[in-house]
């Protein structure tokens, strides 16, 4: 098999490249620059902008399946940088596959789809998509999935993954995000209450992908749907950040803030960073706000069933193997 994965050089996309050619297929990135580990494995790599049809249909071209793993992603930004990206990029990416006759299009989702600010508990793939969204990410990527799972048809079979919250070694986006918050004294426990969430540990994440485009065919179970991916087993949101602050060799967070301050200050700081165009992101978002202080875990049956998805890396284990990289990074061996 020949597959192109859009967003190869990140940390998802660049996990699903390398269980691909674990496996023994041929594999093309499409990316915006170079990645020198990729050539390292043998990945062709193709240079260009989602936004741009030409440049995605010269990368689509000769595969047999394609892995639509880029996106912008962020709680903060220009509606219309996340629409480009998330929405634009995904129609040139569907018009790539009809134009080059692609039967296999497998599209990175994610479960902001259908949050809309209250607690999510075991809810399935029935759950609608909200009327307001806190972010435009999210919103963007509603959109996007639409338009995938509409794309479905007797020439090109499409399926949506909703991976949640993924982690583990290597990964530039929470975990990162959760250590420069806590170092800048800027992140508080919000809410009193307990609250769980999933997670999923990368390699998980990967391997669902690679299960769904083995299942997925024209009209094939896994043809027109959105499947929620995680670990399986929720965790209580603060003690799972507590344990990764621990395994980066910082305190458990102490102080707290209740959500509906929480809450207020993401509205009152999105209004200022809009009204004076501030660079950077805003301290606290309702999005964030909202996510921090809500349970929003998923019934991941469905990927059991019809994509075949087992997770083979607990939550333990993945934490394991985070803390084992955080504390190489904190003290590197001398050269």
């Amino acid at each position: 098999m020949k597959a192109l994965v859009t967003g190869g050089g990140g940390f998802l996309g660049g996990a699903v490249v390398r269980w691909l050619r674990q496996r023994g297929d041929t594999v093309r990135s499409f990316t915006r620059s170079r990645y020198p580990w990729l050539d390292e494995l043998n990945v062709e790599q193709t240079l260009g902008d989602l936004a741009h049809l030409e440049d995605v249909e010269k990368a689509v071209a000769g595969c047999d399946v394609v892995f639509h793993v880029a996106a912008k992603a962020g709680v903060w930004g220009r509606y219309a940088d996340f629409y480009t990206t998330n929405v634009v990029g995904t129609e040139n990416v569907i018009t790539a596959c009809q134009k080059h006759a692609i039967c296999k299009l497998v599209y990175t989702s994610t479960p902001s789809v259908v949050h809309a600010g209250t607690d999510i508990e075991g809810a399935d793939e029935s759950l609608p998509y909200p009327k307001h969204f806190e972010s435009y990410y999210s919103e963007t990527k509603a959109k996007a999935e639409k338009v995938v799972l509409a794309a479905n048809g007797p020439e090109l079979a499409t399926v949506a993954l909703r991976p949640h919250l993924i982690f583990g070694p290597g990964d530039p986006h929470l975990v990162p995000r959760i250590l420069d918050a806590v170092r800048k004294g800027r992140l508080k426990r919000i809410g009193s209450r307990p609250v769980k969430v999933d997670v999923t540990y990368i390699d998980n994440a990967a391997q669902a992908h690679l299960q769904a485009a083995d299942r997925l065919a024209i009209g094939s179970p896994p043809a027109g749907k959105a499947y929620f991916i995680s670990n399986g087993e929720p965790v209580e949101l603060w003690p799972f950040i507590d344990r990764i602050l621990a395994e980066a060799g910082l305190p458990p967070l102490t102080k707290s803030i209740p959500a509906w301050k929480a809450r207020l200050a993401g509205r009152i700081f999105e209004f200022v960073y809009w009204l004076f165009r501030l660079p950077g992101e805003p301290p606290m978002t309702r999005f964030v706000a909202s996510q921090l202080s809500t349970s929003h875990w998923y019934d991941i049956s469905a990927a059991r069933r019809d994509l075949g998805y087992q997770p083979t890396v607990s939550v333990e284990e993945g934490l394991r193997r985070l803390g084992e990289r955080l504390r190489a990074h904190a003290n590197p061996s001398p050269t």
